[in-house]
């Protein structure tokens, strides 16, 4: 039964939390690592030689969106579950998901209870949908419950309905891809499930190295794919609110005593601008300014 998902992780300078990912894996189950970046090439390849993944490089950083795609497209089997590098099964996750699966023969995708490094769950509290679901406590539901939206953490996806609506949009290069694709599977396909017996340990932001220019590139896209989403599904007032959002966080005090926070908040501030001058295609390479 593991043999019939097979695991996608995007990978960009993720060599040292992919070790821990892959070893969370079945031996039996198909991965496919696609590397974005053209940094750590020698590297990830010997991972994948060592685990037995399938490895796709590619030339140029194509967003997060169209590499998992990519990885899809190469999957035979009839489950995908989207892994992020810096996420790890925990034993029994996958045997979990695919039996809830089999219990909600409508449901289009599904989550797994993702917890972070102290332990607490980390679940999606809004969506396109807009109807919000669980908070950062511990407590969870006891059971299966259908829910409005799913983090792309760990995203475990029907393959057929995955590309019924067309996979993830690749004009979302970073942030809000999962929102948009759970968005459409769950207008066209059937709803989305929350798995209370599969867990995942998620450490999050791990998955690239931190550094000043990485926060304003991840920011950038950040505030530019939150207003492209919202517009592209409709959801009134939505670029409005990210831009009046994005000036409230730049004028904090906070931003004129953190360097970090100036730069992260005016970089969301740029990206949102962005969106509204080509509805938030074509915008790859982002330089930043203070």
């Amino acid at each position: 039964m593991l043999d019939n998902v097979t695991i996608i992780s995007v990978a960009f300078q993720s060599g040292a939390v992919l070790p821990q990912m892959l070893g969370s894996i079945p031996p039996e189950t198909p991965v496919v690592i696609v590397n974005n970046s053209q940094a750590d090439v020698d590297q990830i390849a010997t991972m994948a030689q060592d685990f037995g993944a399938q490895l796709v490089q590619n030339s140029q950083n194509t967003g997060f969106g169209a590499g998992c795609n990519i990885g899809a497209q190469l999957a035979q089997t009839d489950y995908l579950l989207f892994l992020n590098p810096d996420a790890s099964l925990a034993p029994d996750a996958l045997g979990a998901l695919m039996e809830a699966a089999e219990r909600h023969a409508s449901a289009s995708a599904f989550n797994p209870v993702i917890r972070g490094p102290s332990g607490k769950a980390r679940l999606r509290r809004r969506s396109l949908n807009k109807t919000s679901w669980f908070t950062q406590r511990s407590d969870l539901p006891e059971d299966d419950c259908d829910v409005s939206g799913l983090s792309g953490a760990a995203l475990f996806v029907r393959r057929s309905d995955f590309e019924a609506v067309g996979g993830f949009d690749p004009d979302i290069f970073l942030y809000h891809e999962d929102e948009d694709l759970c968005f459409r599977l769950r207008q066209s396909c059937g709803p989305l499930m929350f798995v209370r017996k599969a867990e995942v340990h998620h450490i999050g932001g791990a998955s690239t190295p931190a550094s000043l220019d990485t926060v304003a590139f991840k920011a950038w896209h950040m505030g530019r794919s939150g207003a492209y989403v919202a517009r592209k599904n409709g959801k009134a007032g939505g670029y409005r609110g990210a831009l009046a959002r994005a000036m409230l966080q730049l004028a904090s005090p906070l931003c004129w005593i953190s360097r970090r926070k100036r730069v992260k908040q005016y970089a969301i501030l740029r990206g949102v601008l962005s969106a509204a001058k080509d509805g938030g295609r074509g915008f790859k390479d982002t330089p930043w300014q203070e």
